[in-house]
């Protein structure tokens, strides 16, 4: 049987442990449940995007062997821009479908009218704005850059964001969006990027977590008069 000064240290263990961890063991228990309640098709922020939307269909393209890329062709994409069709070549460069000239950005008009494919009718534009860079806690991380971010007239704050560069419609984001987001980032623990699953905060504090667990259980064998009377019986 463990003796009073050992049980003494244990308890001082898991209470420091626990008065440590307890923010972070919030911070996870409110992040999972906002996680399992939620509908994660609305975070996506499908209840704003046309869904039913197909692209148009075109005739007479030019074949994309006559465009005589330098390299060679290794992925090709078609967009439908503004109505009219446009080849993403090797994720690189976007060329006109029907006369092969090549076309460097997209104007602020066409990123409009490719919003306008993917979000639903209704919803009123407010502002367009070009961002060129963005921080590694944006909205609009890891993706192509730069980018028009269109605002629409919303009390969700709703913001699309078509690329410049390759004229397609990136995502969405809301404010539901923003605070899963913010969530997402207490629960991997990633302060610095909200990505990583694997930083080592996260996991220093994941084994913390179960030293705390277990001195718990600890804690209560060491204490329960129950088993206090097993061992003094199994020791006779």
């Amino acid at each position: 049987m463990i003796n009073r000064q050992a049980a003494l240290k244990i308890r001082k263990t898991h209470r420091y442990l626990g008065l440590f961890l307890g923010i972070q063991f919030l911070f996870w228990t409110i992040s999972g449940l906002y996680f399992s309640w939620t509908d994660i098709d609305e975070i996506h922020g499908d209840q704003f995007k046309n869904l039913e939307y197909q692209s148009k269909a075109f005739n007479n393209l030019i074949s994309p062997s006559d465009l005589k890329i330098q390299n060679g062709i290794n992925t090709i994409e078609l967009r439908d821009i503004n109505n009219s069709p446009y080849y993403w070549i090797n994720k690189e460069q976007l060329y006109n479908a029907i006369d092969g000239s090549l076309k460097t950005n997209i104007t602020k008009d066409e990123a409009l009218s490719v919003a306008k494919n993917y979000m639903k009718d209704g919803l009123e534009v407010v502002d367009i704005n070009l961002i060129d860079e963005t921080g590694k806690h944006h909205e609009y991380r890891e993706k192509l850059l730069p980018a028009y971010v269109i605002s629409y007239a919303n009390d969700e704050s709703i913001k699309a964001y078509v690329s410049i560069k390759d004229g397609k419609f990136q995502t969405v984001r809301h404010q539901s969006w923003r605070w899963f987001d913010f969530l997402w980032m207490t629960h991997t623990m990633d302060y610095e990027g909200r990505d990583n699953f694997n930083t080592i905060v996260l996991r220093v504090f994941s084994l913390l977590g179960l030293i705390t667990v277990l001195s718990g259980f600890l804690l209560w064998f060491t204490s329960s008069p129950t088993i206090r009377k097993i061992l003094k019986k199994t020791n006779k």
